[in-house]
């Protein structure tokens, strides 16, 4: 990502003519003094009485490092590889929705950001831009899609037939939103970008969503995508035929019990994002990062694993990866980035977190990820994990 020594960018960082928020703390008040409320307490918050936001927080203070000295950090390696492709960090972009209601070049300005970072970019199926126009604009960036199942499960087919065709490269179906969590804070603002139509863009270029809607009105795009999105009914079935109806691969993005991830083997699935949906859906739910060492003891290496939900810094990212991930899923923090500067914002968050994983990495001792997996971490009540 860069040729200069980490050293370097933090004394660059130190003397910028222009100061960029660093912490997650700054990004989140630089934000909520630029945009509207009813944008950031979108993004900002979580379900209910937001335990879940917290428990994600409070899962990483968890965890302590017990660091080793006198080895020979001087060349840190931080690549991974992912479905026979080799990236150069282990951060990965996540899902995030709606995108154009923090900058007017939403989508389009992350997965710029995603290729020039070469990292991982999964796009939202409630993009405001179609992934057609994504992979456009950027067309050597290696882009997923993030699959919304929906009631009339043609759509779902056909949005995976288009990602397909457009040249993405995976295919993450989301399984913890069947329904709309219970979000306060979008209730006390009275705003729903979907219903303002950020969500549109690849409703709207979707031939079988388009065809069952009884005009082209925005109120019926609109009642379309609400009586689509959200899907009680998924189950195992469904992630069987879509398995059948698509050559890419495929993830689950929201599994946090370790049978399930045993389930996902056993119907065929490629990988896994243990995720909460960032705290946005279920109250009470445990942290991501409390699920992950099951998971990751379930899965044996079977199939990839990815961390999402509450990571805001590289030492987030490093004590996930300790734990057994294999990379590590960035939402809030890049949207931020967005909201600030668009796709330098996103570029200059994302080279932040990953500046602070890498010198992290050599201070605790090691010089890889693989080498992650053999430092000591405690729980803060004494208890040594690993």
């Amino acid at each position: 990502m860069t040729n200069t020594t980490d050293g370097d960018l933090l004394l660059k960082n130190i003397t910028a003519q222009a100061p960029f928020p660093i912490c997650f703390a700054d990004l989140e008040k630089a934000v909520a003094e630029k945009i509207p409320a009813g944008p950031f307490g979108y993004i900002r918050s979580g379900a209910g009485g937001e335990q879940t936001l917290r428990n994600n927080r409070s899962a990483f203070e968890k965890y302590s490092i017990v660091p080793r000295f006198l080895n020979d950090v001087s060349n840190v390696h931080t690549s991974i590889n992912l479905f026979g492709k080799t990236y150069p960090t282990p951060l990965i972009f996540a899902p995030v929705g709606m995108n154009g209601m923090v900058h007017e070049e939403g989508e389009l300005a992350a997965v710029r950001a995603a290729q020039q970072l070469n990292m991982p970019y999964i796009q939202s199926t409630v993009s405001t831009y179609a992934l057609e126009d994504v992979a456009e604009a950027a067309p050597s960036a290696t882009k997923w899609f993030q699959l919304y199942w929906s009631t009339n499960e043609e759509i779902a087919f056909s949005m995976a037939a288009r990602a397909e065709s457009a040249g993405f490269e995976a295919i993450v179906l989301t399984v913890d939103t069947v329904m709309l969590g219970w979000r306060e804070e979008d209730v006390r603002n009275q705003f729903s970008p979907l219903k303002l139509g950020y969500a549109k863009g690849n409703y709207i270029n979707d031939p079988v969503f388009m065809a069952s809607l009884p005009n082209d009105s925005f109120e019926s795009y609109v009642q379309g995508v609400l009586q689509n999105v959200f899907h009680p009914t998924l189950n195992w079935e469904h992630v069987r035929e879509l398995k059948r109806r698509t050559n890419l691969p495929i993830l689950l993005k929201g599994i946090l019990h370790p049978e399930d991830a045993k389930l996902a083997i056993v119907n065929g699935v490629d990988g896994i994002i243990v995720s909460n949906h960032g705290g946005r859906q279920l109250d009470g739910v445990i942290g991501s990062l409390d699920a992950l060492p099951s998971i990751v003891s379930a899965v044996k290496g079977q199939i990839p694993i990815i961390l999402d939900s509450g990571v805001y810094r590289g030492m987030d990212a490093l004590k996930a990866l300790a734990l057994g991930a294999d990379a590590v899923a960035i939402g809030r923090p890049f949207i931020y980035g967005l909201a600030l500067e668009g796709q330098q914002g996103v570029e200059r968050v994302m080279t932040n977190i990953y500046d602070e994983l890498k010198v992290s990495i050599a201070l605790a001792g090691t010089t890889s990820i693989e080498g992650l997996r053999t430092i000591t971490l405690v729980k803060n009540d004494g208890m040594e994990v690993k």
